[in-house]
């Protein structure tokens, strides 16, 4: 006579508790401390236009990891155990140093490190590769450091002025440029650091990526290609927002171009960039079904 509950434990979801139970103090661990960062990240960084993308990127960062997640599988020790003591010992020194002196990217980059060094150490290397791009596109919730954002946005606020500038002039609107500073008529405009582009462009980049990872069918030349297309999408998208607080400084008056139409124009300038992408997408994949259609 066979034994009913010796079924029950011979059942997949009874094998799958007894693989995963005995991580289940570093897991729980990982919550402690991982829970509190991404609150912390939402308070501080997602309210802000450069971390406005945190909240898409962590759900379909998730949602993608969920469905790659059946591609791993545990794999023997291999003498991993050292190597992810280590990363697990550099990611807590990372953490309590940014948590205690209030650095969010470092705080955040070590609970990203424990994450990587549990998964190096539960399945190795060959395993997580399998899985490189849910957990690459994660590393886009990780705060840009306030030294990255100083030296990437001067250059960026001068060449998107420059830009701006350059598109207004020839509709014969009075404007002068002198640095990232724009005179239109009786106004004096200043490009900020949420006007340089950089903010945009990390949310846009994120965004982007991920939708060129769904093209499964695409080549990753193809897909490389979209990738590099990125940035220059980013930097035009911005000087044209630039245009449009030009545009409506110098017909409707300081009030409108520095109030709520101010944010307005960065939140539809990023719709815009996002849909010049989709658009350039399905252009070339148009231009590629006629090809084959007249080749055959």
């Amino acid at each position: 006579m066979s034994d009913p509950q010796g079924a029950v434990d011979a059942s997949p979801s009874s094998g799958l508790v007894a693989r995963w139970l005995p991580h289940i103090p570093i897991i729980v661990g990982l919550a402690l401390v991982g829970i509190p960062t991404l609150a912390r990240l939402a308070k501080q960084v997602w309210t802000l236009e450069i971390g406005a993308h945190g909240p898409i990127v962590l759900a379909t960062g998730v949602w993608i990891l969920w469905r790659a997640w059946p591609k791993v599988e545990p794999a023997p020790n291999g003498g991993r155990t050292a190597l992810s003591v280590l990363g697990f010992a550099v990611s807590l020194a990372i953490y309590v140093f940014g948590r205690a002196y209030d650095f969010i990217s470092l705080e955040a980059f070590g609970v990203y490190g424990f994450g990587i060094a549990y998964l190096y150490g539960r399945f190795g290397l060959a395993e997580i590769l399998k899985i490189w791009f849910p957990l690459f596109y994660l590393g886009f919730l990780l705060p840009l450091p306030g030294w990255v954002i100083d030296q990437g946005t001067a250059p960026l606020k001068q060449l998107v002025s420059y830009m701006a500038t350059s598109i207004v002039e020839p509709f014969g609107i009075p404007i002068y440029r002198e640095g990232v500073t724009l005179v239109v008529g009786p106004y004096q405009l200043l490009v900020e650091d949420a006007c340089s582009g950089l903010n945009s462009m990390v949310g846009l980049v994120a965004i982007s990526l991920f939708y060129i990872y769904l093209l499964r069918s695409a080549s990753w030349k193809y897909s490389l290609f979209l990738a590099a297309l990125l940035i220059p999408v980013a930097i035009v998208a911005n000087a044209l927002r630039i245009v449009i607080l030009i545009l409506l400084t110098y017909f409707f008056g300081d009030a409108v171009g520095q109030g709520f139409l101010h944010v307005t124009a960065g939140l539809f300038l990023f719709a815009v960039a996002l849909l010049l992408m989709f658009g350039i997408d399905n252009l070339l994949s148009n231009l590629k079904f006629m090809k084959r259609r007249i080749a055959a």
